[in-house]
């Protein structure tokens, strides 16, 4: 087993064990009153808030930030805590060390990792909700019923990312419609010299999951991972099984890059741009490496996006640490409150101004979208509405499945001993929890 996921094991353990007996970690239980949503322009003279940020995403809250502080008097500290960000955040909030706000994923695995009903407050009542567009309010951040993450950005969503112009080159007017038609492109573009596909085996191969969750898109939405959070179902079985198959039957059958065992995430990007490889199977963070490479136009002529499933085109999607927030119950009921109010003005009167800062697709009907944010972006925000959830935004643990599959292929597990170690993890990270049944 991995060092990686023995420590993750080993944390989430720890983790989970400190979660549930510390008695105060900041209060230690839930507050069962009335959450206060003081108005958003409140005097905070004098008080301190701290957000926890990622590498990735510390500059995300300067145009809020900048707005709050202006309006309310507050100061506010956006603290980076250090790679791995989960994994640093859970170790400091076992042990009693909370900020007033972090950037989170906010799916039920990791919001269970926080003990969020003991360590975060809730936000159900929160103003801004039903200035959500629909679709978008309630797709995540909720745990047993329970709100306890504020969505800011468009969640990922696992697709198929294609160079337009090696498309109409090959005679490819439509985007394939379903999982067959894609596979009938992707010959028709290997008859004609076009590289089908491309992925990445070597480095830290974190895309090869895309490849077996876009399979799963139908089984998810039929409840494929409630059956795997209880038992009924295993990676084992059949669907998912089968999808690890196929993808090795695609890879075997020679339809992606002939450098897949050692080609790294670096060269995805350029190689898609170029007309190198046809389609990447990818996630928005894969779009931000190609806006390095590239400004609007060019993305605009030459990249489209489309989701994929079996049978049509479902999106699967994926929220990051990036995508949202969530806020602690730190016993201190006016930086609570404060942290509300900051919440309250980043999705309020302060939101106009952080879609435009980032030029990120607007969450909001009343919030305008910026007329930089590329084609294919706004193409990944109109799947979300019909998409169905990830591995890792329903799944109330996640193993190494991409780890496995990188293993895969250098040759060094098949595709049984993928589904078979990607299991033991599961269980090992099931029971870690506290999960009933494992």
């Amino acid at each position: 087993m991995k060092k990686r996921f023995a420590a993750a094991v080993a944390l989430t353990a720890t983790a989970a064990l400190a979660l549930a007996g510390c008695s105060d970690p900041g209060n230690g239980e839930g507050s069962s009153s009335p959450a206060d949503w003081p108005a958003q322009d409140s005097d905070l003279t004098d008080t301190t808030l701290t957000i926890w940020a990622a590498q990735n995403s510390n500059t995300v809250p300067d145009s809020v930030v900048a707005g709050f502080e202006k309006l309310t008097g507050a100061k506010v500290d956006v603290v980076t805590i250090p790679d791995p960000y989960e994994q640093s955040v859970q170790t400091k909030v076992a042990t009693g060390d909370m900020p007033d706000l972090a950037f989170w994923q906010p799916t039920a695995s990791q919001l269970t990792a926080l003990n969020a009903s003991k360590n975060l407050l809730p936000l159900d009542d929160a103003p801004w909700l039903d200035s959500y567009k629909p679709g978008i309010r309630d797709i995540t951040g909720i745990l047993d019923d329970t709100r306890y993450a504020a969505l800011i950005t468009t969640p990922a969503v696992e697709g198929v990312y294609y160079n337009k112009e090696v498309f109409a080159k090959a005679g490819i007017t439509e985007t394939p419609t379903d999982w067959d038609d894609f596979l009938k492109d992707a010959r028709s573009l290997k008859s004609s010299g076009v590289t089908p596909f491309f992925d990445f085996g070597g480095g830290t191969p974190w895309a090869t999951q895309w490849w077996v969750q876009v399979q799963l898109a139908d089984a998810a939405a039929d409840g494929l991972w409630e059956r795997v959070n209880t038992g009924k179902e295993k990676f084992t079985d059949p669907t998912i099984q089968g999808a690890i198959d196929t993808y090795q039957d695609l890879i075997d059958e020679g339809l992606f890059n002939s450098n897949l065992k050692t080609a790294t995430f670096e060269d995805q990007g350029p190689a898609l741009l170029s007309g190198d490889a046809a389609m990447a199977v990818q996630v928005n963070s894969f779009f931000g490496q190609l806006q390095s490479l590239a400004d609007t136009a060019e993305l605009d002529q030459k990249i489209g996006f489309f989701p994929i499933s079996p049978t049509g085109n479902v999106g699967t999607f994926i929220p990051d640490q990036s995508n949202a927030l969530v806020a602690f119950n730190t016993g201190d009921d006016k930086r609570e409150a404060a942290a509300r109010q900051l919440l309250s003005y980043w999705m309020g009167d302060g939101y106009a101004d952080f879609v435009a800062a980032q030029s990120t697709v607007s969450l909001q009907d009343g919030v305008k979208t910026p007329s930089d944010v590329p084609a294919a972006l706004l193409a990944v925000s109109d799947s979300l509405t019909d998409s169905v959830g990830s591995m890792q935004a329903l799944a109330i643990a996640n193993p190494d499945l991409y780890l496995n599959l990188g293993d895969m292929i250098q040759g060094t597990q098949t595709p049984v001993q993928v589904a078979e170690t990607t299991q033991s993890q599961f269980d090992e990270l099931a029971k870690a929890i506290g999960a009933p049944g494992f």
